[in-house]
């Protein structure tokens, strides 16, 4: 059993073929894909996806790079969506996708922090974990997380140092990996992903993003995380079963909603 902790299919890239999508993935072993939202506009489209594919579990949130279209309203509307949804069959896992990037160009930084912020906060009295977006943001991500405590969650597409790796395992976050690992020439996230303890990572596809080398320049989807967690176990030259064993125990216990889904 693998758990895909980050893949966006819910996204247009899937519409014409999600149905084949999720089916490849059960038959890869795949029995539980998170599925976060980057916007308000998405949260429907994300409620639906998970109510259609039982292996499917939502998370909400706003991404930091579409919090330049959003509004004030839309906290607002994030906190009340996961106040309804709690009780109900389509019970989020977590907060997310949201964090910060400094990657863009113009990345808007000032009001990246104040939706991230404000995100956290609803994650703290929601009592949810969260999903970070931390692409060459990690310190300022740390920053805001030693100051906002939160119950845990997932460092998503980790490329920062070991030391920085530490300070998100010292805080109960996973560390995710998945698509950029099995890049021969990607040494620092192999190298990391090879010697953190195995209790700290957590695999993803982020599909369609973030395709693996062979499938590099295309579409990736969430089957991939067969062979993604497979490079994975190579790494640390383990067997192939213990590193599925262990990473999906560690998915499940910073994201223990994901347990109804499993079952």
């Amino acid at each position: 059993m693998l758990i895909d902790t980050h893949c966006h299919l819910a996204a247009v890239d899937f519409a014409t073929d999600r149905d084949e999508v999720a089916a490849a993935a059960g038959a890869a072993g795949v029995r539980v894909i998170v599925v976060p939202a980057v916007d308000v506009a998405s949260f429907a489209e994300v409620r639906d996806c998970c109510a259609r594919y039982p292996d499917c579990a939502p998370a909400y949130g706003i991404h930091p790079l579409f919090v330049r279209h959003a509004r004030q309203a839309d906290l607002a509307a994030l906190s009340d969506w996961l106040q309804r949804s709690m009780a109900g069959p389509d019970r989020p896992v977590a907060v997310g996708e949201i964090g910060l990037d400094l990657f863009v160009s113009d990345p808007a930084f000032d009001r990246q922090e104040e939706f991230f912020v404000e995100q956290l906060k609803i994650a703290r009295e929601t009592e949810l974990p969260v999903l970070l977006h931390v692409r060459r943001s990690v310190d300022q991500v740390l920053k805001h997380l030693r100051r906002i405590r939160v119950k845990g969650g997932i460092a998503h597409a980790f490329n920062g140092s070991r030391q920085q790796a530490d300070e998100f395992i010292k805080l109960g976050f996973k560390l995710g990996f998945g698509g950029a690992m099995t890049y021969a020439g990607s040494t620092r996230i192999r190298r990391l992903a090879a010697s953190l303890p195995l209790d700290s990572i957590v695999l993803e596809t982020d599909a369609p993003d973030m395709p693996p080398a062979w499938l590099a320049g295309g579409r990736n989807t969430p089957d991939q995380l067969l062979r993604i967690s497979e490079v994975l176990a190579d790494l640390r030259d383990i067997d192939a079963d213990v590193l599925a064993s262990a990473t999906t125990a560690n998915a499940l216990a910073v994201l223990p909603h994901c347990e109804r889904v499993s079952l």
